[in-house]
């Protein structure tokens, strides 16, 4: 592998992204995590670790250039990076994508925003920064998955600090040396353990991964050296974090088609493996006419891969309840709701979902994701209903998508801001190409009101 260059190459392919080269459904996808990154951090940035993050840098000062998601508050570039990314990633309800095996706005948007603010950067450039951002996080993934993730690395921290990296590259107008030299300084720095799911530290992956990825491009500009190789050096980020490295699937049909076209947008607040699970039990109930008290158990035949990312058997609190196969299925059964107010430590404790919980069986099956998840149902008078559900195929309907985010949007966003600078957004994002700079944009996400805290 040491013979192929793949950072250079990946380097100067997404260097060379410009917005009017990339096709219009690219444009659009961007367009849309753009939304949806902005609703999940509204609403995010009131969750506890998110205000721990800010009360730390409030208190540590700076260089005040960057807006705070949420609070208003304004912070140096690296702590907004940091604070707005932990944020996004708190509520576990962010967008997917399977190249990466992760969540690719989360460490991109934050890094990418706070530079933009201080630069006063277009819309225009900004979407093309993300999508290089984007691009190489993933192709990155292409290079080192499965293994990568199945050996215990959290993807959306590791990756993600690529992504950052190379979307802040892209906006700064780095050079092809530094572009590499900004590539070595993020993979000196990537990390992210899935042993931190269920806890406060998975989002911080997250805006830890964006500080980096920020960090990297900026000292990349200042000459800071690294390894060019880190990719495929021996000893480098392949090598060390993957046990087999797939080169030519990273680097094939290069502008053919773009990584963020596939994203998947989750529309329950729980982590993307218990999704279909999610789906099924709701289908199924509603397809059968079945009530909560008619049935007697749910079983469930998942992707290898789950067993290590959302099987916590019995969680004991709201967060830990996001990473349960069985408690998801029982509060799709009992409840229907599963909304981030749904995941409370209550809630996870209540005897009535504990029971139905109990009642779960999760059964590994061979190969991973692409196969979805089988729900079963299984009635008090011994009926079964069963659907195989998959959500690993990106949408065909742009529009349709749109609508669909854009009433989630609302959702998460109008409580916290209002309505009105909630629809502000929805209409701002919809042009967001147009806009002069991301001023606006941060303006309405910050108008929040004097009581959050």
């Amino acid at each position: 592998m040491s013979n192929v260059p793949v950072t250079a190459r990946l380097a100067s392919f997404c260097r060379a992204i410009r917005y009017e080269d990339l096709p219009s459904e690219a444009i659009e996808a961007a367009r849309q995590t753009l939304l949806d990154w902005l609703g999940v951090t509204i609403a995010g940035a009131s969750e506890p670790l998110a205000v721990m993050l800010r009360e730390e840098a409030l208190a540590e000062g700076g260089n005040a250039r960057a807006t705070l998601i949420g609070s208003g508050g304004r912070v140096s570039l690296r702590q907004a990076a940091l604070v707005n990314g932990a944020a996004s990633h708190a509520l576990d309800y962010d967008d997917v994508n399977l190249a990466m095996n992760g969540h690719p706005s989360v460490p991109i948007w934050p890094a990418l925003l706070a530079l933009a603010e201080s630069r006063g950067s277009s819309g225009r450039d900004v979407l093309a920064a993300f999508v290089a951002g984007y691009e190489m996080e993933c192709r990155i993934g292409w290079l080192v998955m499965p293994s990568h993730y199945s050996t215990g690395f959290h993807a959306t921290g590791t990756l993600g600090t690529f992504g950052a990296a190379a979307a802040c590259a892209h906006l700064l107008g780095l050079d092809q040396e530094q572009w590499q030299r900004a590539m070595g300084i993020a993979g000196a720095q990537a990390a992210g353990l899935k042993s931190m799911f269920g806890t406060m530290c998975k989002p911080l992956h997250a805006g830890k991964a964006a500080e980096n990825g920020l960090f990297a491009a900026l000292m990349a500009q200042r000459g800071f050296t690294s390894s060019p190789g880190v990719l495929e050096t021996a000893q480098g980020f392949a090598a060390t974090q993957a046990t087999e490295a797939n080169v030519e699937r990273a680097l094939q049909g290069l502008g053919d088609h773009y990584a963020v076209s596939d994203t998947l947008f989750k529309y329950h607040a729980a982590c993307y493996g218990t999704h279909e699970t999610i789906e099924g039990v709701l289908r199924l109930k509603q397809a059968n006419g079945l009530q909560p008290g008619d049935v007697a158990g749910i079983d469930l035949v998942v992707p290898q891969s789950h067993l290590a990312m959302c099987n916590i058997p019995a969680p004991v609190t709201g967060l830990e309840g996001k990473f349960s196969l069985r408690f998801t299925a029982a509060l799709a059964l009992l409840d229907g709701e599963t909304g981030d107010a749904a995941f409370t430590d209550d809630r996870v404790s209540q005897p009535r979902l504990t029971a139905m919980r109990d009642r779960v069986t999760v059964t590994p099956q061979a190969g991973d994701w692409a196969r979805g998840t089988e729900v079963t149902l299984r009635t008090t008078d011994g009926r079964r209903f069963s659907q195989q559900v998959n959500l690993n195929i990106p949408a065909s309907d742009l529009a349709l998508q749109r609508e669909r985010l854009e009433a989630k949007f609302r959702a998460l966003a109008g409580p916290a801001i209002g309505g009105s600078a909630a629809e502000q957004l929805v209409v701002g994002i919809r042009q967001f190409e147009a806009a002069p700079s991301a001023d606006a944009i941060l303006a309405a996400a910050v108008a929040a009101p004097a009581g959050i805290a």
